[in-house]
């Protein structure tokens, strides 16, 4: 497979997350995780599962991928980090994906959209995430913000240097970096914290990859940027992630904090697979099923973010059941 410029990019940051997460089985490059096992499937599934959406979901999905692949080598599964709102409006509402990773709920103008294709999105809550705000390791004189502080930063129009919002703070501008327009991570952003009556500020160096935010943060003292806490822990010792005082005192980013509630930026990450491709395609059908199944697993907390409980795992199995048009089924292996 020939990979450009950005692929290689993508293949490289990757295999940084992987190396500093632990995560086990999932050594594929970015956007190209494919099927490379020699081994004959034992259920008889074949074919492609095309994996669009979230950079924050992408580390399990491709995870769940690469680890689904070696149990069934007939099927290719295919993961594209695109953001949630690229991948609905440009691979999924299409028609030309199965399953597509969010990081908010799928717009009303997205169901439209999918609609019109006749596309139907069924809606799985897999995980839980710790939506972080990180500075440089030398930002010293900051290790707490407030909802309102953010927005302040973060705002179309909003405080240009440190000291914009706190006198005590540098008389220095902030440089900021963060997701792009077609994130969820930036949807969730603009709507629970910059807020309804503000737009997200447009002077952000914005990028669908969650390590160029890290490097831009890495490079500049005045630098602030946010992300997905499975990023932050891959990156913890390059830079420093704020604690968040959302009228209870300051509470820092966790998968405890995320879990119980505490945390302000806590969220909830999603899959939404295609109808028909659930009805129509095995292949599809298994993995997403496989995918359900495991995420309630260690293997979510050791990338970085809150397994499904129990309850939701058993919850999204019996909703997924109603498509099952052929028996197919993970189960039992």
């Amino acid at each position: 497979m020939t990979q450009d410029p950005q692929r290689l990019s993508d293949s490289i940051s990757r295999r940084k997350f992987i190396a500093a997460t632990g995560v086990a089985g999932a050594g594929a490059v970015a956007g190209c995780t494919e099927n490379t096992s020699g081994e004959e499937s034992s259920e008889g599934l074949s074919g492609d599962v095309i994996v669009k959406g979230s950079s924050t979901v992408f580390p399990i999905s491709d995870t769940f991928a690469e680890s689904f692949m070696e149990e069934h080598s007939e099927v290719n599964v295919t993961v594209d980090s695109t953001g949630s709102g690229g991948g609905f409006e440009n691979f999924f509402c299409p028609g030309e994906s199965d399953i597509n990773g969010a990081s908010r709920p799928i717009k009303d103008s997205e169901v439209e959209q999918c609609g019109s294709n006749n596309v139907e999105p069924v809606e799985f809550q897999v995980a839980g995430d710790a939506l972080t705000m990180a500075v440089n390791n030398n930002a010293d004189w900051v290790d707490c913000v407030t909802p309102e502080e953010m927005s302040q930063i973060w705002r179309d129009g909003g405080a240009q240097n440190w000291s914009d919002v706190r006198d005590e703070w540098p008389d220095e501008e902030i440089v900021l970096y963060g997701p792009a327009e077609t994130s969820g991570t930036y949807d969730w952003f603009n709507s629970n914290i910059v807020g309804e009556d503000y737009q997200h500020t447009a002077r952000h160096q914005p990028t669908e990859d969650d390590e160029t935010i890290v490097a831009g943060i890495q490079d500049n003292e005045y630098a602030m940027g946010y992300f997905g806490y499975a990023y932050y822990k891959s990156n913890s010792d390059d830079v420093k992630a704020l604690q968040v005082d959302g009228g209870s005192g300051c509470t820092e980013p966790s998968l405890a904090n995320a879990k119980d509630g505490s945390y302000p930026m806590a969220r909830p990450l999603f899959i939404y697979a295609s109808e028909s491709s659930l009805k129509e395609k095995d292949q599809v059908y298994a993995f997403v099923e496989y995918f359900l199944e495991n995420a309630e697993t260690d293997t979510v907390q050791e990338i970085g973010y809150v397994p499904s409980s129990t309850d939701l795992r058993d919850e999204n199995l019996s909703k997924l059941e109603e498509y099952n048009t052929s028996g197919t089924s993970t189960d039992g292996e």
